[in-house]
């Protein structure tokens, strides 16, 4: 069955879908709220600012179809930006209302630069696996995973945190709730375990 990636103007949607096809999945990009409605596997990626990429999926009436994707429980990956606007609320200029369909908001990182930290967070770093998340199933103890951000989420109800990543303290690196997964990595740039992760979704 084809994954459905959204095309809101805001993505490497052309990493995803390659990824995907390594992996021998058909992934559609789609740019209709028809077509998210219609989707089965359905994937939200994300580059840029929460603030601007909600105001877009709102203008384009994807909102609604992604929303009720998930509240049918239909499988959902978010990736990236995909991830943060799944919560309540994103604090990138100014404060901004999300999808809300996970309790929690996003917020950006506090580090200290005196120990060589920057940010944006950008790099491979080690995944903390806090639960049995479908999107992990193979894959060894502390792999190695891709990130590229500045913000990240605090979910209000720990039970959906997958994996955990420290950089400069502990924080939320993937989640799951169902059928809905979704990363602060980016699996279509983590090599051999991102790929592993594209085809686990895909069997889900």
């Amino acid at each position: 069955m084809a994954i459905t990636i959204i095309d809101y103007g805001m993505a490497n949607l052309r990493s995803v879908q390659k990824a995907f096809a390594e992996v021998g999945e058909t992934a559609n990009i789609v740019s209709t709220p028809e077509a998210i409605a219609n989707a089965n596997h359905l994937v939200l990626p994300g580059v840029g600012a929460f603030c601007d990429a909600i105001a877009t999926l709102r203008a384009k009436h994807f909102d609604g179809p992604i929303v009720e994707h998930i509240r049918k429980d239909k499988p959902m990956l978010g990736i990236c930006l995909g991830l943060q606007m799944l919560f309540d609320v994103g604090y990138e200029d100014g404060e901004h209302r999300g999808l809300g369909v996970l309790a929690g908001k996003c917020v950006r990182f506090d580090v200290d630069e005196t120990r060589g930290l920057k940010v944006p967070h950008i790099g491979w770093n080690q995944l903390e696996k806090k639960s049995e998340s479908p999107l992990l199933a193979g894959l060894e103890a502390g792999c190695n995973v891709y990130f590229v951000h500045s913000y990240f989420v605090r979910p209000a109800d720990a039970g959906i945190v997958a994996t955990t990543t420290d950089y400069g303290g502990e924080f939320v690196s993937s989640i799951w709730r169902g059928n809905v997964m979704a990363t602060q990595f980016h699996p279509e740039k983590s090599q051999r375990v991102g790929l592993k992760m594209l085809e686990n979704f895909s069997r889900v």
